[in-house]
């Protein structure tokens, strides 16, 4: 008897998933179905344009946080921390999602100015019916071009100036975007591994007097960094080493 228990909850089971089943198939039975339809349904020239600028729309935003990136303090400051990660050669401490957030906040405090003023004068006047989309993106931009070019250096500008054949703009909203943005980016890219070179030399003098003590006592089998690393993060803890790179990434801007 014992033995044919379990053939006798065969049948239950079987009616408890039926029952599941029809439960399942009675919820979504009173589950609406949603419909998602991109334009008016319009034929013609006018629908089919319509159609084509959502489809550039929906391309330039999903590329958007990249220029824009790219167009903000973000590329020295996110540099210059794995410069420090390096230099310290803990590996992977602190980890990437760390220093990306942490550089992505530094980016939105130096960057609160130029924001506001786009908020100020395009966003909200586009909101308020002001300015169409077109005079809304000029203005936004000009915020953005008058902070690149005060980080950018002349001659990295000039190069691409003159590899577009473009004439000397005659001020700062004149110059292109196409011009100023990879400028700005490899200007800052320079002034990021400056920093970097700076920060790297007081840890490669520590690695250099481990080593040499550790060749004097003739123990060339033990690998340096693994001695070096405990006294570089005890430098960098008695100087308070991550005030001072943001106090200096805060003082360049």
């Amino acid at each position: 008897m014992i033995r044919n228990m379990p053939i006798l909850f065969v049948p239950a089971v079987l009616g408890l998933l039926l029952g599941t089943m029809d439960t399942a198939f009675a919820a979504e039975e009173l589950i609406p179905t949603i419909d998602i339809q991109i334009g008016g349904g319009e034929d013609g020239p006018s629908g089919t344009a319509t159609t084509v600028q959502i489809l550039l729309l929906l391309t330039v935003l999903s590329v958007a946080p990249a220029i824009l990136l790219l167009m903000t303090c973000f590329t020295r400051i996110v540099v210059v921390l794995s410069f420090v990660r390096n230099a310290l050669a803990t590996q992977q401490m602190p980890p990437n999602q760390v220093l990306i957030a942490l550089a992505l906040f530094m980016t939105f405090f130096v960057m609160a100015p130029t924001f506001a003023t786009v908020n100020e004068t395009a966003v909200q006047p586009f909101l308020a019916g002001e300015l169409n989309q077109q005079q809304a993106l000029e203005a936004a931009v000009i915020p953005f071009k008058e902070f690149m070019a005060k980080h950018t250096r002349e001659k990295d500008l000039r190069l691409f100036l003159e590899y577009s054949k473009a004439e000397r703009p005659a001020s700062v909203q004149d110059i292109p975007l196409t011009a100023l943005v990879p400028a700005y980016a490899i200007s800052e890219l320079k002034t990021a591994f400056q920093i970097g070179f700076m920060i790297f030399v007081p840890f490669l003098v520590i690695d250099m007097v481990v080593s040499s003590v550790l060749m004097g006592m003739g123990m060339m089998m033990l690998p340096p960094v693994m001695i070096s690393l405990p006294f570089k993060i005890l430098l960098f803890i008695m100087v308070d080493g991550w005030y001072l790179v943001v106090k200096s990434l805060l003082a360049s801007f």
